[in-house]
């Protein structure tokens, strides 16, 4: 496990408290999950993706992560419309643990509000979310 210093997080992405990261792109946002969260599952197994078309609220359950030590559910930190999902994840779910903010996003949506992601904690904000949770 690493410790909260050795955690890479990105300053153009905002994150949720389940853990998941949203950057936008264009007129689009790419959804992940942190550096936290994939090194606290381990190794990442198995990755269940929506299908392009599904659309969801702000909060919803959009997948799974199956990792060596458990199933996690994915939440969805700003609602849309599905428009990809990372096809590279169903041969190389390990893409999760390398490169998560990378080669290991998940999907990528049609946003219903851009405004949501405003509403996401910043780098530094969930830094420090992340440090209590270790106290």
């Amino acid at each position: 496990m690493k410790e909260i210093s050795e955690l890479e997080l990105k300053a153009d992405a905002g994150y949720a408290k389940d853990h998941e990261w949203a950057k936008k792109e264009g007129d689009k946002v790419r959804i992940g999950i942190s550096d936290y969260a994939q090194d606290q599952l381990g190794d990442v197994v198995f990755v269940e993706l929506p299908e392009i078309g599904s659309k969801l609220k702000k909060g919803d359950e959009f997948g799974t992560v199956e990792s060596t030590k458990a199933v996690s559910e994915l939440y969805m930190p700003v609602g849309g419309e599905v428009s990809a999902f990372n096809e590279e994840l169903a041969d190389s779910p390990e893409l999760v643990n390398s490169d998560p903010y990378g080669k290991g996003w998940m999907i990528e949506i049609v946003p219903d509000d851009m405004a949501e992601l405003n509403a996401l904690m910043s780098k530094d904000e969930y830094l420090h979310m992340l440090k209590g949770l270790k106290e």
